[in-house]
């Protein structure tokens, strides 16, 4: 008879997000994920199936974490405007372990996009519905004129949604804190109003 699981699988797969994050798929063995995530290896491989599962399982829940995390921010600004601008800025002056680790699904992308179908349907879903996000806050700020009635919203959303992957490929690479709030300040100000 099966001894029942005496762990929370949510949990667990929690502890496996911070080893893939930092060392990538290929760079992360069984032994990295068994001792972070505190379980045996027949466990692992009873709840997740394999590495590979486990992963795009980690690397899903990363995914909505952050979109989460993005959304409940730019409902936070006092203007469309000012949430984007503070988005940007918080990603610009990131330190330490966040910062050098980078972004899970860019890095991800980089390291399995190309083989991987799963992993770059993750990333084109996620992508949608980040720019889908921006672009009904942009609606917002034009709306209530704190954007540009001119900007072009689909646009605008794609321009920042790359931006952002394009800052943490940057500060990951080492990008200076003053470098990366240029390029927020760029962006936002090409949504201001003319």
């Amino acid at each position: 008879m099966a001894r029942p699981k005496e762990f929370d699988r949510d949990e667990v797969l929690r502890r496996a997000i911070p080893v893939f994050w930092e060392k990538g798929f290929a760079g992360t063995s069984t032994e990295d994920l068994v001792r972070a995530m505190g379980i045996g290896r027949q466990s692992l491989y009873d709840t997740f199936g394999d590495k590979r599962r486990l992963f795009l399982e980690a690397l899903r829940a990363y995914n909505a974490d952050s979109i989460a995390s993005v959304v409940k921010a730019l409902r936070a600004g006092p203007t469309a405007l000012a949430a984007l601008e503070r988005v940007l800025i918080d990603l610009a002056e990131e330190h330490g372990a966040a910062r050098s680790r980078g972004c899970m699904v860019v890095n991800a992308v980089c390291e399995l996009a190309r083989e991987d179908d799963e992993v770059r349907a993750l990333t084109a879903t996620s992508v949608a519905l980040l720019e889908t996000v921006l672009k009904d806050v942009i609606d917002d700020g034009k709306a209530k004129g704190d954007i540009g009635r001119a900007v072009d919203s689909r646009a605008a959303a794609r321009f920042l949604a790359t931006t952002l992957g394009g800052m943490k490929v940057q500060a990951k690479a080492g990008a200076s804190t003053e470098a990366l709030r240029d390029v927020a300040a760029f962006a936002v100000q090409s949504l201001r109003p003319r």
